[in-house]
């Protein structure tokens, strides 16, 4: 295709875009005005989900499906780094050394990491009751995690942190995600629609499938970013170019 094919093609595409788009505009609501429609929309819904978050009911419900999209973002960023930051041939394995940090440092990291664990395994199991979910909530675990490489060095970081079974529950989290979905549409309703119980409002059990789609995605944030990470600090810290290699003399 030319160039100027490719050119006419796009403009017109941009020209129904931009109809669709302006179309839309004018329907939408005054700005600085008392009225919320989707806000309105969105509240009343939480409420017939006995999900006292209403934010969660977005994520988790209304708008389910975009949440797996953006789910599945995630897992593809983590296989992406995975294959472009494994050790290539001509790098060498460097063994990680000790490094000094500290007493301040190691004191206050090592004070913080389990109460920042605690902090994010709380935001994800309250995800639909309170500010925070899953997203946020396996932000936090992951940053807990790192606070061990930050109170001691990157051979603590190893220690606490299995990388296998983090990428093997990154894995079923992400695909947990999908049978949940998966169970609306064998239970003869549509796609991540609701099959469990509502249960009590504002308790740890409400809102049916809202918290297990939450707590999968806690686990998945979670797993996916330390893994992700892990594969920087390898680099940065565990693997060596061939020049280095003939200096140290490691593997």
């Amino acid at each position: 295709m030319s160039t100027r094919a490719r050119l006419v093609m796009f403009l017109l595409a941009a020209a129904v875009v931009a109809a669709f788009f302006s179309a839309a505009c004018a329907h939408l609501p005054p700005f600085a005005t008392p009225d919320h429609p989707y806000g309105e929309r969105a509240v009343a819904a939480a409420l017939e989900r006995r999900t006292a978050n209403v934010v969660s009911a977005v994520n988790f419900d209304i708008r389910a499906f975009d949440t797996l999209g953006e789910e599945s973002i995630l897992f593809g960023t983590v296989l992406g780094a995975t294959l472009l930051l494994r050790r290539a041939r001509d790098e060498r394995h460097r063994r990680p050394v000790a490094e000094r940090v500290m007493p301040t440092t190691r004191l206050f990291a090592t004070l913080l990491l389990p109460v920042t664990l605690a902090v994010g395994v709380y935001t994800v199991a309250h995800g639909q009751l309170s500010p925070g979910g899953g997203f946020q909530g396996g932000v936090v675990l992951a940053t807990a995690l790192h606070l061990a490489y930050v109170a001691a060095d990157y051979r603590a970081l190893q220690k606490v942190r299995p990388l296998v079974v983090l990428d093997v529950a990154d894995s079923l989290a992400a695909a947990s995600y999908t049978l949940v979905g998966l169970a609306g549409l064998i239970t003869g309703g549509a796609f991540l629609q609701n099959v469990l119980p509502l249960g009590t409002f504002n308790t740890i059990t409400s809102g049916g499938t809202v918290p297990v789609l939450n707590a999968t995605v806690g686990v998945e944030v979670a797993c996916g970013l330390i893994c992700l990470l892990a594969h920087f600090l390898d680099q940065a810290v565990e693997f060596t170019g061939p020049d280095q290699y003939e200096k140290t003399g490691d593997r």
